[in-house]
């Protein structure tokens, strides 16, 4: 079945790009151009050589994944810098069939002396408004033949974080030099939540949502619970990095605690061997019972097949994932990137990944695709984005007629 699936219908299928990190997805020959600009040091300065030494198609762990960033990020550090990237992360999504994404970045990480939280939203925005502006002005989108590109930006908090990550971090350490580390995470967290309601309310900044990122183990989501209740009560999509390197009981806390709209990745939802219960019958009753709660609940896990791979040393083939639990258990998911460079992906290529390894339908397949539409986060009121998934849906069904029936 999965054979017969082209991979030009693939890229002509309307598609989403919910859980997408800006600062892992830059183009690289932007990121050695800016480098350059700014006399910023590479372990290369060419791109076969970067791809090489940091962005490789196989990586050991997370650790040497996440290696990357400390370059990604140093070529983000002015509005200019980030304008262009994220003017240019919308035009490779559209160009491979993205009419909807969702960027997300860490603004803390960018903040310096002469760029603020909110200085760094109004950045990607302008970035990505431009983009929108001309992609839109294509004339079979304003014929109506093909749906209108549209995003919404994710903020995302740090579970933990040393002051050698920014100036801002340097600063809280700097402030509050005696001050749990644990203290400081709720601190930047709020303060965080709290700029992304002002851009939202203030300056109609396209921001749609909060996000947690970073080390998982250790420093749980309950840290963060202020902020997220801060963000659920001023009408915030929540979404959580959960269940990557940790078990289901960090899941059900992004659930519990932070009123999870969404988990990013879930990779260990179905691993009782992480659950801290004294039997293996109470451990597989608990992970029943949460991807019950789960499917119930319509909470959609952000599958990022290729980065989960690169990130799991565990896993030695796709046919491992527990994507195929996820599938089998009808629980709402949709494909994402993670990290268009530092995994080297496409959407497109995470749907040919989960056709060729995954036995899906073609209305399996459009149900997942859909999924993202649906769960998505939206900018406008509950009708304009009906009437944006009807147009969703009927240029899908046309495309799936032109090749399928074909």
């Amino acid at each position: 079945m999965a054979n017969n699936f082209s991979k030009d219908f693939i890229k002509a299928l309307p598609k989403t790009d919910i859980h997408c990190h800006l600062d892992g997805s830059l183009r690289i020959s932007t990121l050695i151009e800016i480098a350059k600009e700014n006399k910023i040091l590479l372990p290369s300065n060419t791109e076969q050589g970067l791809k090489d030494l940091v962005f490789k198609e196989n990586y050991k762990d997370l650790n040497e994944y996440l290696q990357g960033f400390q370059y990604t990020t140093a070529v983000m550090q002015t509005p200019e810098g980030i304008e262009r990237v994220s003017y240019e992360l919308a035009f490779d999504a559209f160009n491979e069939g993205v009419y909807y994404i969702e960027p997300r970045f860490a603004p803390q990480r960018h903040v310096n002396a002469s760029m603020s939280i909110i200085d760094t939203l109004a950045s990607v925005a302008k970035g990505f408004d431009r983009a929108k502006k001309e992609i839109n002005q294509k004339p079979e989108i304003k014929s109506g033949e093909k749906p209108p590109f549209e995003y919404g930006i994710i903020g995302c908090a740090l579970r933990m974080f040393t002051e050698e990550y920014s100036p801002y971090y340097r600063n809280l350490f700097n402030m509050h030099p005696d001050m749990p580390d644990n203290e400081r995470f709720v601190i930047a967290s709020l303060d965080l939540v709290r700029a992304i309601i002002k851009a939202r309310d203030e300056l109609g900044i396209p921001i749609v949502g909060i996000d947690l990122a970073g080390a998982e183990k250790g420093y749980p989501a309950e840290i963060h619970k202020q902020a997220y209740d801060v963000a659920h009560k001023n009408f915030l999509k929540k979404t959580v990095h959960a269940g990557e390197a940790y078990g289901p009981a960090s899941i059900f806390q992004a659930i519990t605690d932070c009123h999870a709209d969404r988990i990013g990745h879930g990779t260990h939802l179905f691993n009782d061997n992480l659950v801290e219960l004294p039997s293996a019958h109470a451990r597989k009753r608990y992970v029943q019972a949460l991807s019950q709660y789960i499917a119930d609940r319509r909470v959609t896990i952000e599958t990022c097949l290729t980065s989960n791979m690169q990130t799991t040393p565990s896993m030695k083939k796709l046919s491992q994932h527990p994507f195929k639990q996820m599938l089998e258990g009808r629980l709402s998911t949709t494909f994402c990137t993670d990290n268009r460079l530092i995994s080297r992906t496409t959407v497109t290529n995470e749907i040919e990944l989960a056709l060729k390894n995954f036995d899906i339908s073609p209305n399996r397949l459009k149900n997942i695709i859909i999924y993202g539409f649906k769960r998505s986060f939206y900018p406008g009121n509950y009708l304009e984005k009906r009437k944006y998934m009807r147009k969703i849906i009927d240029y899908y069904e046309s495309v799936e007629k032109n090749f399928l029936e074909n």
